[in-house]
């Protein structure tokens, strides 16, 4: 495996399998009759879609697609157009001349970063590759950094598995999708979110509340969908490479190709490692697992002129993680074997994909689409003298076919879907194995008369061949009240099934005894929410209130209960209340040019029945606050880049009894988070250095009873805030066209 990663990382960067180039400058004459280069010029062939831009010296590189005839045409604001015929040539020069019937006209401006779905009648928050940027994202777990919507925080103190939260609740009760296909659940749900490199991804699409119908009933608390590159984006080559002080390094590469006008293709290659035992806090354990992995993903695209599109790829993953103890230094309870407390987790995950489309008309009213994803995943776990391991293997078939009419007022989304799920899982040598299938059916009506109001409601039903039929209604409503008011609500109801280890994989961390109590089976919620955005011209720039509420309610739900008993972890079906209140509040603001700043506010009240205890949600923040401010030069040269994040007080599970010594309070304290990065851009390579949590506020003592890890008071599950301190990184990305 490595072998093959190393030769495919060495063939996207070193050697060149592309069609011969020509290679260009585009100028203007100036007042004296000078040459001067012509920044920004468009340029494509004719008949295709293949086109690029001129650099800041008027430079471009263009791949010859392989047609009968090469027109290239070339284009500016305020210059006369030029159709240019290529034969055999590999380097050119192009002077375009100023367009005397118009008068000049110059336009600036910068793209947002994030910004919300003006169109979508959900409540869609879209973060861009441009906003990815402004931290360390390196996987999709730390691609939150700058956004106050969704929480990322560790598990444990030992695995280094982390999970979101939307909405006040569990990354479980979301929905996260690579392009519409459901991926990160399961056996994925632990470690998933470090599966997902930061440099693969365009875009990041959150949906709150109740999501759409057509992707299944599994979203609860809404939609996490991430876009990758393709074949046919404008980037050619890429390569970022990215160390931290904490010795974590990542190696990032990719290469798109052109086989013909019609085939085009995209290698996506990843690699990070850790393997230097670092222990800041003087525990005996190492502070972050070491950690080896390999990734890499191949997608082609296929674009015929009869209105056929095809894309289909696979993947492949390798991880290592190696944690516990650094020495044998540590007490033993007495008659234990003596051997040091270790950690050894292997996962593998094999994906294949495909999704095609066709057009029935040339002004799209009509298309069918497919959507076919087989993936596999294996883990073996070895934590402590406890171990579990899992196979899983899905296959997800989605068939839609959509209809609208010409005035596009009225259209409709239908069709049917497959699920299967094979799990075969060993839990501390008991072996358990369950196969789901469900298929279902599905139709999701738009009707937006004008551009004052849109309503869309949709229903889905599915046969799970355990749990009988599930109905799934939604509706989403927008409302624009006046140009600058939008209301936007929405409500639906939402299933889940449960996975009780590999979902639980942190209390393997700990001496807790797992407690079945009620077999688990399936999760059933409403979610009801309500969303208002306003806009306010203020110094011929916009001021954005977004203010929303979200509630959640469970009918169904199988309680997670570490209160009950200090040495238990225990399963039951609820029985009373479960529910979920979550206000937000966010302005964003450009007091001055290039300037962009956002505060955000933040409430959740999550509570549960506990044994007929009525208790918030233990390890979680009840409220938070998030300010991103975010500065750039002329022309993008510097960029500076500063987030703060003052995370609440919360809750946490009772250690009554325990010893004294290994008692901890019932609330842990309110603290605060400070990012920040500056990236210098220097042609084609940007070189950013970079700084988190620089408060360098760390969670005490993490690990109850971690001098003697194999007593029965042992728990490293315990985890609310950073156990991580200050931590500098320095990268380097380059981007060619």
């Amino acid at each position: 495996m490595k072998l093959i990663f190393y030769f495919l990382f060495a063939l996207l960067i070193s050697i060149e399998i592309f069609p011969q180039s020509l290679k260009g400058t585009v100028y203007e004459l100036d007042a004296k009759g000078l040459k001067t280069p012509l920044p920004g010029t468009n340029i494509y062939w004719e008949g295709t879609t293949s086109g690029t831009t001129t650099d800041a010296e008027g430079f471009f590189e263009l791949k010859k697609p392989v047609v009968d005839s090469l027109v290239l045409s070339v284009s500016y604001v305020g210059y006369k157009p030029s159709r240019i015929r290529i034969a055999d040539e590999d380097s050119i020069e192009i002077i375009l001349s100023v367009n005397r019937e118009l008068n000049e006209v110059v336009v600036t401006g910068s793209s947002l970063s994030k910004y919300i779905d003006d169109v979508d009648a959900k409540q869609t928050e879209i973060i861009t590759t441009k906003e990815l940027l402004k931290a360390a994202c390196c996987n999709l777990s730390e691609s939150f950094t700058t956004n106050a919507s969704v929480d990322v925080q560790y598990q444990d103190a030992l695995t280094g598995a982390k999970q979101i939260q939307l909405l006040g609740l569990s990354g479980l009760y979301t929905q996260i999708l690579f392009e519409n296909i459901p991926i990160l659940k399961g056996l994925g749900s632990s470690f998933g979110l470090s599966h997902v490199p930061g440099p693969w991804m365009t875009s990041i699409s959150i949906s709150k509340g109740a999501a759409s119908v057509i992707n299944g009933y599994e979203s609860v608390t809404g939609q996490i969908n991430i876009d990758y590159k393709k074949p046919d984006d404008l980037e050619r080559y890429y390569f970022n490479i990215f160390q931290s002080s904490h010795f974590k390094t990542d190696l990032n590469a990719n290469a798109a190709f052109q086989l013909n006008e019609n085939l085009s293709s995209i290698v996506l290659a990843h690699s990070n490692f850790n393997k230097k035992v670092m222990d800041e806090n003087q525990d005996s354990f190492r502070d972050q697992p070491n950690t080896v992995q390999y990734n890499i993903l191949n997608r082609w695209h296929y674009q015929a002129l009869d209105g056929f599109e095809s894309q289909f790829g696979f993947q492949i993953l390798n991880e290592e993680r190696r944690g516990g103890t650094i020495s044998e230094s540590h007490n033993h309870t007495p008659g234990e074997e003596k051997h040091p407390y270790l950690i050894n987790i292997d996962t593998k995950k094999y994906q294949l994909f495909t999704k095609t489309g066709y057009v029935f008309d040339e002004e799209g009213y009509s298309s069918l689409g497919l959507i076919l994803n087989f993936q596999k995943q294996t883990q073996n776990s070895e934590i402590g003298l406890r171990n579990y391991s899992g196979d899983q293997n899905t296959l997800y078939a989605n068939l839609l076919f959509e209809e609208s009419t010409e005035d596009e007022v009225h259209s409709i989304t239908m069709g049917g879907s497959f699920v299967y799920d094979k799990y075969d899982e060993s839990f501390e040598n008991e072996k358990f194995a369950r196969q789901e299938s469900r298929p279902g059916l599905f139709a999701e009506y738009s009707f937006s008369p004008d551009n004052l109001i849109t309503l869309v409601p949709g229903l889905r039903i599915d046969f799970h061949n355990l749990y009988g039929t599930f109905f799934t209604p939604r509706l989403h409503g927008k409302i624009r009240l006046d140009e600058n008011t939008t209301i936007r609500f929405s409500a639906g109801k939402g299933y889940r099934s449960v996975n009780v280890f590999s979902e639980n994989l942190s209390y393997l961390a700990s001496s807790r005894n797992f407690v079945i109590i009620n077999s688990p089976s399936y999760e059933e919620a409403w979610n009801y929410g309500l969303n208002i955005t306003k806009y306010i011209r203020i110094n011929e720039r916009d001021l954005r209130i977004t203010a929303d509420y979200y509630r959640t309610d469970f009918l169904k739900q199988t309680v997670i209960d570490i209160d009950s008993d200090v040495r238990e972890v225990k399963f039951y079906d609820l029985k009373g209340k479960s529910f979920s209140n979550n206000y937000q509040i966010e302005v964003t603001y450009q007091p001055i040019d290039r300037l962009d700043v956002t505060a955000t506010l933040r409430y959740s009240d999550v509570k549960t029945d506990y044994n007929g205890k009525l208790l918030s949600k233990p390890l979680s923040s009840r409220y938070k606050g998030l300010f991103t401010f975010s500065y750039s030069t002329g022309l993008n040269g510097w960029l500076f880049d500063a987030t703060v994040l003052l995370n609440g007080s919360g809750r946490i599970p009772s250690t009554s009894q325990n010893p004294p010594e290994y008692r901890r309070a019932e609330n842990f304290p309110s603290h605060t988070i400070i990012n920040a990065q500056i990236t210098k851009r220097i042609d084609l390579v940007d070189v950013y250095i970079g700084a988190e949590n620089l408060t360098n506020f760390k969670q005490k003592n993490p690990i109850i009873s971690g001098g003697d890890p194999y007593s029965e008071y042992f728990d490293a599950s315990m985890i609310w805030g950073p156990i991580d301190g200050t931590k500098l990184y320095i990268g380097l990305r380059l981007s060619l066209i």
